[in-house]
């Protein structure tokens, strides 16, 4: 992605939020079935890693110097799927195909049929060890590019996610930027209370990871932390985003049971007009 391609003006990052998640809301309740809260939660985050700071170029998915994206939590695929239609690899028409018979738009990310997918995705607490990998490789063949990933906090309940944060210390790979989307809710309630996470700054800390927490819908905190992330040397970054569930959408908002309800005609024309004059 050439550097005329990025967006630099914060309230264009904010538009092009709200138009996300308007086309992931779309695509939910066309499929009727697929991850609400969780694609909402995310979607300032991974808007500024796209069109902010990723280097990518959709005629060319494979361009070996293009940085990687990995989505861990794979059932947000609506998100990734969203972006990746604004970015250009394929046309956003398909959208509203998402779980569809014969779409490529699968549930959850697959890597052999849509264009800039890095690596299938929703078996939850792989995606670490899958950027640790590829940015060793990078490493290896001298390659500047960056791995971006985004995990759920529910997902860091998993141990091959530690197994990974103490990997990517051990090597030193400062090309990985981690961002752990804490909305505090996971399919069978609050985190907390399912299995406790905290202090999530401290142990990431504990494993030699460069540590921030900010607010995860505030752009302004989000470019900052990534930039920091950009001018860390000799060390993995990670951003602890504290972010709502459903976020963007005030009747969805913070409610667990959208974890996987989508929404229903009448309150998929309610939530545009609110996303709209927010």
């Amino acid at each position: 992605m050439s550097q005329a391609w990025m967006i630099t003006d914060i309230e264009k990052l904010k538009e092009t939020a709200k138009e996300i998640r308007i086309e992931i809301l779309k695509m939910l309740t066309s499929a009727g079935s697929g991850h609400t809260g969780g694609s909402l939660s995310a979607v300032d985050i991974a808007v500024a890693i796209y069109f902010s700071k990723m280097r990518f170029n959709p005629d060319d998915p494979f361009w070996p110097d293009r940085d990687r994206f990995i989505l861990s939590k794979g059932h947000a695929a609506p998100l990734l799927y969203a972006i990746l239609a604004k970015a250009g690899y394929f046309s956003s028409d398909i959208l509203c195909d998402l779980r569809k018979m014969e779409s490529p738009l699968q549930g959850h990310p697959c890597c052999k049929s849509i264009p800039g997918v890095e690596v299938s995705t929703g078996s939850l607490g792989q995606g670490l060890s899958v950027a640790n990998g590829m940015a060793l490789g990078l490493k290896l063949d001298n390659n500047p590019a960056r791995v971006y990933c985004i995990m759920g906090d529910g997902e860091i309940q998993e141990g091959q996610v530690w197994e990974a944060a103490m990997t990517a210390s051990h090597y030193g790979l400062d090309n990985i930027c981690a961002v752990i989307d804490r909305n505090g809710l996971q399919i069978d309630g609050p985190v907390e209370k399912v299995m406790g996470i905290e202090p999530l700054t401290d142990k990431w800390a504990a494993f030699r990871w460069h540590t921030q927490r900010i607010d995860g819908h505030d752009m302004e905190s989000i470019l900052g932390a990534l930039a920091e992330a950009d001018k860390t040397r000799g060390k993995p970054s990670v951003i602890i985003a504290d972010t709502v569930k459903s976020k963007g959408v005030s009747f969805f908002e913070g409610k667990v049971e959208y974890h996987g309800v989508t929404p229903s005609n009448e309150e998929l024309e309610k939530a545009i007009k609110e996303i709209n004059n927010g």
